[in-house]
């Protein structure tokens, strides 16, 4: 039985430069950070590559986690930052906020590229796409949080 989405994930070159990014910029907290070296043959099992070594880091914001992979082998190829959402594979990730307006403007003179400012689509969503380091789509999204049908569920607290 499916519970729910745990986890999405991404790979880069770059794991510090996306660490500033969604850890200190966002606001994600690290729960997990470690490394593999070649010859797990567990995690090529699982990834499909031979004598592959990551590091690996999951974050969590409130009710998902988001993780995080630098593999130093393989030697992986590089990506496409300026992808478009309209082609096959994830298009993009969307973080839930309560004030888009002022997560838009600290995020903006930051120096993250959006798209466009936030969009109201409706039944009160406002939302608006941006770019993370590597070029990933984030999208940012408000939606009313009483009612709503696809208002997130109340973060149940950790121990």
């Amino acid at each position: 039985m499916i519970n729910g989405l745990h986890h999405v994930a991404i790979a880069t070159n770059d794991v510090d430069r996306m660490l500033e990014f969604y850890r200190d910029l966002l606001g994600l907290e690290v729960v997990v950070d470690y490394a593999w070296e070649p010859g797990n043959e567990v995690a090529d099992q699982i990834t499909a590559l031979e004598d592959s070594s990551a590091r690996h880091i999951m974050l969590r914001a409130g009710n998902a986690y988001f993780e995080i992979f630098q593999y130093r082998s393989p030697r992986p190829t590089g990506g496409d930052p300026a992808r478009r959402v309209c082609d096959p594979g994830i298009t993009h990730l969307c973080l839930d906020v309560t004030d888009l307006d002022t997560e838009y403007e600290r995020l903006r003179a930051s120096g993250m590229t959006f798209h466009c400012p936030p969009q109201d689509v409706g039944a009160g969503i406002w939302t608006t796409y941006g770019r993370d380091p590597d070029g990933n789509v984030l999208e940012l999204q408000q939606v009313p949080s009483s009612g709503h049908r696809i208002a997130l569920p109340p973060v149940a607290t950790h121990d």
